[in-house]
Formats: C-alpha cells, structure tokens, sequence
C-alpha cells in the first residue's frame, strides 16, 4: 500500500466518523424536539395517540441507528488500528499532505497519443507522489479524453484534473517534422489556464509550473518553487544544444540576462520548464495566456512579457547554479518485430495496454 492510500484510508476514517456521530445528532435533536411537541399537545387524547405511537417508532429508529454506530464505530477502531500497526508514521504523512499552510503545486502538463505516453505519465506520476499539496491537470492534444490516459489518472492515487483539446492543424506538427518546427502544447497550457481561473480563488495561495511530460524533475525543484511570489526561475539541464541553460545572477541576486546557445537576446531566453508563476497573480491578470502565433522560441516570453519584468524575477536554486530539471526526451521505440507482425496479420494483443 502506498503512502496515498494510507492519507486515503486515514482520511476515509475520519470523514465516516463525522459522518457516522452527525447523523446520530441530528436524530438526537429530532427526537428531542418531537418529545417536546407531544407534551405541549397532551390535552388532545388523539393527538397524544398517534404521538405516542409516533414516538415508539423514532425511539426504536433512533435505537437501531445508535447500534449500527456502535457497530461502524468498533469496524473504524479496528480498521486505524490495523492501519496504525502496519503504517506507524501515516498519520505523520496524512498531516503534512493536508498542510493548509503551504501554497498547493498546480501542475499542467500537456500531452498526446504515441507509444510512450503511459511511460512517460508513469515516470512523472512517480515523481508527483512524493509532493504535498499538488494538483495535477493533465491535458490531452485530442478532441476527447482518453481512456488510457482517464483509467491511469484515476489509478495514480494523485489529486487531478483530466482535460482535452486539439490543436488547430496550421499549428499541428507533421509525423515527420522536426520537434523544433512548431511549439507544442499550446492550447493545452491555456485550456489548463482557464481551468485554473475558473476552479481556484483569487487569493488562494498557490503556484503553477508547466510539466512536460517527458522531463526529468528533482523533488528539489518543487521545494524552491512553492513559495514564488510573483515568478521564479531556474537553470535547466540538457536543452538548447548545450548542457544547461539558465538566467544570469548579478551579486545582488537579481536577474540580468540569460545563458543560452540561440537567440540569448530574448525577452525571457529560458525553456518552458524554468519558471513558475504565483496563482495570484495569474488571477490578477486572468486574460494572460501563451500566444500560438509566437516565433519560434518566443512562446516563453508571450505569457512572461505580460506578467513580469526581468527585474522582478526571483532566482532559485542557489541563485541559478543548480540544476534540478532536465529536459529529457524518451527514444522512440524501436518495433521492427512488431512491424513484422503486422505484415503477418498477427499484431500482438491489441487490448494489453503498453
């Protein structure tokens, strides 16, 4: 049993129990309130008949439910025994998931239909489970939601949100595109933007991070970013032809540039997975969204030119000299096999999920 099922058993205890004693109140009340009717009405002998037998059929209703409350009470004492015996720190783990004082992670992740989606969104799920407070919006290039991707969200034991839309065909890369042609995960983003300011307060405490799925990310990362007031930023490994990339820290801690191998001179010259943005200001300025049309390598900087300026911008990771995301990329597998298979009209089985 993971650490999310125990929060979850944990949490289940605690919600049957109120449950269970509210509902056993309110009979309380009810019960007390139709004794005091019937006395005030003790001069109509009609009346205090059906009332008497009124007040024979709660009390034992109201006998019955004390039982089963009784009983539901003894099942939940043995069930947080057993779960305290065979998880000891689980409370521990259920307190520190449920921390209000922390800011939530809202992470939004774009994806689409290839061989190596499950994997990826395992991987990251993997990644995910370690976090507190975090709510995961995973958005599919597609005019419907997936099973595949809707039954893997539903068994990943995270908090989520399950979205789609397609991307318009102008701005669709080809099977045989280069990955560089045209921006990726568009409309995904935004579709995640609008869920955000639509489903979160304006002065609820919060950051989102934009999470490729096929990155690699240190629990480090989300640790820095959680407490970002308006946009942090950081260095990320392998990407851009050149080991890492990241903005340029004066002595004063503050922004002055970036390093990178093309185009250093842009607005905010940084890969998608370098940043973090507080919710509330996002709220602020609910209209802001990444433009589709942007040049190649400017799509950072159509939502960045509207939310902040380099000067505003808060270095993390030991002032830029650490890296704790990597811009990783899964190889396509390899199915000369499978191919042959094809051929042959036998595929493998089909309804096995890869």
């Amino acid at each position: 049993m993971s650490k999310v099922k125990i929060k979850v058993s944990l949490r289940a205890i605690f919600m049957s129990y109120v449950m269970l004693s509210t509902g056993a109140i309110f009979w309380l009340s009810f019960y007390c309130q139709s004794d005091v009717d019937m006395h005030s009405n003790h001069n109509n002998p009609y009346l205090m008949e059906m009332l008497n037998k009124d007040h024979e059929v709660r009390v034992n209703e109201l006998n019955r439910r004390e039982r089963e409350l009784r009983e539901n009470e003894q099942k939940l004492h043995r069930l947080s025994i057993n779960l305290k015996r065979l998880f000891p720190n689980g409370g521990d783990r259920l307190d520190e998931t449920l921390d209000e004082a922390l800011p939530t992670i809202y992470a939004i992740t774009p994806t689409y239909t290839r061989p190596v989606q499950k994997a990826e969104l395992a991987r990251l799920a993997q990644t995910f489970l370690h976090l507190t407070n975090f709510h995961w919006i995973v958005v599919e290039d597609s005019d419907a939601k997936s099973h595949l991707v809707g039954n893997f969200l539903e068994d990943s034991g995270l908090s989520y949100t399950h979205l789609s839309i397609a991307t318009p065909k102008p701005y669709k890369l080809g099977e045989n595109d280069p990955s560089w042609l045209k921006a990726r995960g568009v409309e995904q983003r935004n579709i995640g933007l609008d869920w955000l300011i639509k489903n979160t307060g304006a002065d609820e405490q919060g950051v989102v991070y934009f999470a490729d799925d096929d990155n690699t990310y240190s629990l480090k990362l989300f640790e820095e970013m959680r407490q970002t007031q308006r946009v942090s930023v950081w260095p990320v490994g392998l990407v851009g032809g050149m080991r890492f990339e990241r903005p340029i820290v004066n002595a004063d801690g503050h922004v002055t540039g970036w390093y990178a191998g093309w185009k250093p001179n842009r607005p905010f010259a940084m890969d998608m997975a370098g940043f973090a943005v507080n919710l509330q200001l996002l709220h602020e300025r609910p209209e802001v969204r990444f433009d589709i049309t942007a040049k190649r390598g400017y799509l950072e900087s159509s939502l960045l030119e509207k939310l902040v300026t380099m000067e505003e911008l808060e270095p993390k990771a030991d002032r830029c000299t650490k890296v704790y995301v990597w811009h990783t990329r899964t190889e396509k597998p390899k199915w000369k096999e499978e191919d042959k298979l094809i051929k042959l009209g036998h595929p493998s089985d089909p309804d096995v999920e890869v």
